[in-house]
């Protein structure tokens, strides 16, 4: 059977060929051309019969070769292989043996096995097998059972050097199923945190707070029922719960309606609560578990809040978010991260203050903020800063004409060359590694303090010993004055450094028109009596006649998309200042929400975003690799062109009004 399956298999059709000699010899013939049709009729016999003896050679070769390969696995297995097994023809696929077990599998006779292999499986690929590997890349579903298949390769030995695949199809399909199941039930520890609980029940009477902690438990039983888990509460504002794996993904797809139901429940000022959750999952064991809980709620409370985190082992994954940050009035923390700071100074042997790349008057003014602080504690402290690349070149002239700052300012290289084991050098006005002025003097100091008023990101800077990391905040300048109020006489605060941090305020709240609340009024009002005039620092933001019809330039290349974003897509460079005044002044437009500009330098697309609207830019930039906040936000695209970039943003801002 088994060589009459081979004889069909390996006989090429040359039937046709010598039917066409054939005919030739019968024309010659009518032609009365006889000689010329007995000399075809002869050359035709001959070389049939060539034809027919390699054909019996070939089959013969080929019939020995699969003999011996049958033989090795009947005895390697007393009589049939273990597993079902196919011997295929790589050039096309065809299937020329099989034993009993692989016919059984796939319910076929005989008479089936000359049909292609992927006429029976169709997912099985055998680019695997030729690339000379041994295992296929995934699982085989036949007839609702998964196989694993492994394969090798052998040579035919025929003439033609047919190169054959040996499959082996292992059913796993037990083997899965309680894998699957594992994966399942796999615990996932959330820590369910009221992260405006102090704010909702300040000036309550206890009976007002007793309705309004049954109104929380209300809300966040009525969301963990149906999960079949275990809810514990383990604070007054703080809940421990417990599920499965299984039951995550209707979680994600409701979007954690738990963060917005609890808007619904209002304190009597008309406050409403906000919701945080940080979840672990994929963790060793419960305690690992809990703690990338634990991190996960730290995550969101360090990107304002009222939003759920998911931390696995490799990342964290957003959900919710898009509220403004809460405006705290409590300056409880800035005065404890006030003391801390100092006391790190005062140990320290010399103090690095570090901004973002192209630093911004922002940047600039915290920095100088801190150098402020440290002269009080009578320690040197140096300002990091690339002089030529920046974006406040105007107010580092004012500074550096100032006899306290003539040698404040340094490169990267030399504060290599400063630092020692004692050293402290405190990073303002970002909390990523990727953004700072010098990557490799954050990696040489151990000791690091963050100030910084984004949205955290996933690859924030770790480890800190001190973090002042507030969102609700305008500006990283905004905070280095609070902790100035704590720390600092009026008298020890210079006109320059007033003016500087009044300028970081002035830049990132658009002159106090976004993102400013009651502590933003507070520090200008505490930098205005120390002399910062309002009308110096609008002459620090103003451009130059060129750069004003460059600005405008820009703006006129806007499009309009979704009726309120206006997108800028530039095909030439442009400066950074530039891209965010003109994403500045398009929300000066009449129904425009949300701006964005692009633009390309070398194999970088920079895109600048500003938001007054419901769109929240840091969530729509953060999928792309940017940061920043609700109102704020910049992203940074490596080799990619601006049209690219451009769809990679539209689908990011799709995406977001989707869900």
């Amino acid at each position: 059977m088994v060589k009459n399956k081979l004889s069909r298999l390996l006989r090429p059709h040359m039937g046709i060929y010598f039917g066409i000699m054939g005919a030739f010899c019968v024309v010659a013939l009518f032609m009365e051309q006889y000689w010329l049709g007995a000399t075809q009729a002869c050359a035709a016999l001959l070389l049939y019969a060539l034809y027919h003896l390699d054909r019996s050679y070939r089959r013969r070769e080929l019939q020995r070769f699969l003999q011996k390969t049958e033989n090795t696995l009947e005895s390697s297995s007393r009589g049939e292989a273990p597993f079902p097994a196919a011997m295929v023809r790589l050039a096309d696929g065809c299937i020329v043996w099989t034993n009993q077990l692989f016919g059984r599998m796939m319910d076929f006779d005989d008479t089936m096995r000359e049909c292609n292999l992927q006429d029976l499986v169709p997912s099985l690929e055998l680019d695997w097998l030729v690339d000379r590997k041994s295992e296929c890349p995934h699982d085989v579903t036949i007839d609702k059972r998964r196989y694993r298949v492994h394969g090798t390769l052998v040579h035919a030995g025929d003439s033609e050097g047919n190169t054959l695949g040996v499959l082996y199809f292992s059913d796993m399909t037990e083997l899965y199923q309680i894998r699957d199941e594992y994966i399942r039930s796999r615990p996932v520890v959330s820590i369910i945190l009221v992260d405006n609980y102090e704010e909702l029940t300040k000036n309550l009477t206890e009976a007002a707070i007793s309705a309004m902690n049954a109104k929380l438990n209300e809300a966040i039983t009525r969301w963990t029922e149906g999960y079949n888990g275990i809810l514990r509460r383990l604070e007054r504002n703080r809940f421990l719960f417990i599920f499965e794996k299984r039951d995550l993904q209707r979680a994600v797809d409701e979007k954690f309606s738990l963060i917005e139901d609890a808007h619904s429940i209002l304190n009597p000022t008309g406050l409403p609560a906000s919701i945080s959750i940080g979840m672990g999952v994929d963790g060793a064991n419960f305690d690992e578990n809990y703690n990338f809980a634990a991190l996960g709620i730290e995550m969101a409370l360090s990107r304002g809040g009222d939003q759920a985190v998911l931390k696995d082992r490799f990342n964290f994954s957003f959900y919710g978010g898009r509220q403004q940050e809460a405006d705290y009035t409590s300056k409880v923390k800035a005065r404890v991260k006030s003391n801390s700071l100092m006391e790190l100074i005062g140990q320290s042997s010399r103090v690095f203050v570090m901004g973002h790349r192209n630093a911004d008057l922002d940047a600039v003014g915290a920095a100088v903020g801190v150098c402020c602080l440290c002269r009080k504690k009578g320690k040197k402290a140096n300002i990091v800063i690339d002089l030529q690349n920046n974006a406040a070149k105007k107010l580092l002239d004012e500074i550096r004409a100032v006899p306290e700052y003539a040698d404040i300012f340094i490169t990267p290289q030399e504060a290599l060359v400063l630092c020692d084991n004692h050293s402290v050098l405190v990073v303002v006005d970002t909390n990523r590694p990727d953004q700072v002025e010098s990557r490799e003097l954050l990696e040489t100091i151990s000791k690091i303090c963050v100030i910084d008023h984004h949205r955290r990101a996933a690859d924030y800077i770790d480890p800190v010993i001190m973090s002042f990391h507030e969102t609700y905040a305008s500006s990283a300048s905004e905070l280095v004055t609070e902790l100035m109020q704590y720390a600092l006489e009026t008298t020890d605060i210079l006109p320059i450094e007033a003016k500087s941090l009044m300028a970081g305020l002035c830049l990132d709240t658009k002159s106090f028109n976004v993102r400013t609340g009651e502590r933003t009024f507070e520090a200008a009002a505490f930098l205005r009596r120390l002399g910062a005039d309002t009308v110096e620092v609008k002459k620090l933001l103003q451009n130059d006649f060129q750069d004003t019809i460059a600005k405008y330039q820009i703006i006129k290349n806007a499009k309009l998309y979704r009726q309120e974003i206006a997108i800028v897509p530039l095909s030439s460079s442009t400066t950074r200042v530039l891209a965010a005044q003109a994403a500045d002044e398009l929300l000066n437009i009449s129904g425009i929400s949300a701006s964005f500009v692009l633009y390309p330098d070398n194999d970088t697309v920079y895109i600048s975003a500003r938001s007054i609207g419901s769109a929240n830019v840091q969530m729509i930039l953060e999928p792309l690799g940017g940061g920043g906040n609700m109102a704020t936000a910049g992203c940074q695209m490596k080799n990619v062109s601006v049209k690219e970039a451009l769809e990679q943003l539209v689908a990011s801002i799709d995406k977001f009004y989707e869900e």
